[in-house]
């Protein structure tokens, strides 16, 4: 119908073909990125994003373990995270709807107590122009707490349980997650209404999203 509208098929196409392009500069801007020279292993960005991403997971930043891998979730932590979403190692690294975009791109230091924050100028500088860019996004699922006041500001500063209890009681779009390391094993002990209740929600919304006719 719209070829016989005259120019209308040609515009959509090259708009289309527009919006792709900006996309791939965004990526390659992100994987060349040398923003914050002074990291202690140095700038090594490490992501996982397509255009046709639908399931949007956001984190702090790459570890130790995965700045060497050059791998996100290539660990302990990557295991039980797609036991969480039921999904296979083959689907969570090779199918182009699921998405992994941290806070920080980049290892950012060891600190006291665990990995220092992301640095600011990251997410400043690559997260709205991302973000803009995912339209098929249906489902993001946040860990950590500064991906929590970037995309909830509302629970800035909240506890993990509390985010969890908002996300899962709002909407079936977002659902913040404890995050998956086994430092978190306490935490899971004593909230098992996480894995009883919340986690077979994420499975479900996962498995639609993930269906070949989706």
């Amino acid at each position: 119908m719209c070829c016989r509208l005259g120019s209308s098929c040609k515009d959509g196409d090259m708009k289309e073909k527009r919006i792709i392009q900006d996309f791939q500069t965004l990526i390659s801007g992100m994987r060349t990125c040398t923003l914050c020279k002074d990291l202690p292993l140095g700038p090594r960005p490490i992501f996982q994003l397509d255009a046709r991403v639908r399931v949007l997971i956001v984190g702090q930043a790459p570890g130790r373990i995965t700045h060497a891998k050059g791998r996100p979730f290539d660990d302990p932590s990557g295991d039980r995270l797609r036991g969480w979403l039921g999904i296979e190692r083959d689907r969570f690294y090779g199918d182009p709807r699921i998405g992994l975009f941290p806070m920080g791109l980049c290892f950012p230091g060891s600190g006291q107590g665990g990995d220092k924050p992301p640095p600011k100028i990251c997410a400043e500088t690559w997260r709205t122009p991302v973000l803009a860019q995912l339209d098929h996004v249906a489902l993001t699922l946040i860990l950590g707490a500064y991906a929590i006041a970037w995309h909830l500001p509302d629970m800035k500063g909240k506890s993990v349980v509390e985010a969890v209890r908002f996300t899962a009681a709002n909407t079936n779009n977002t659902f913040v997650m404890p995050h998956p390391s086994p430092r978190n094993n306490r935490w899971l002990r004593q909230n098992p209404w996480f894995e009883a209740d919340i986690v077979p929600r994420i499975q479900t919304k996962v498995r639609e999203l993930l269906t070949p006719e989706a």
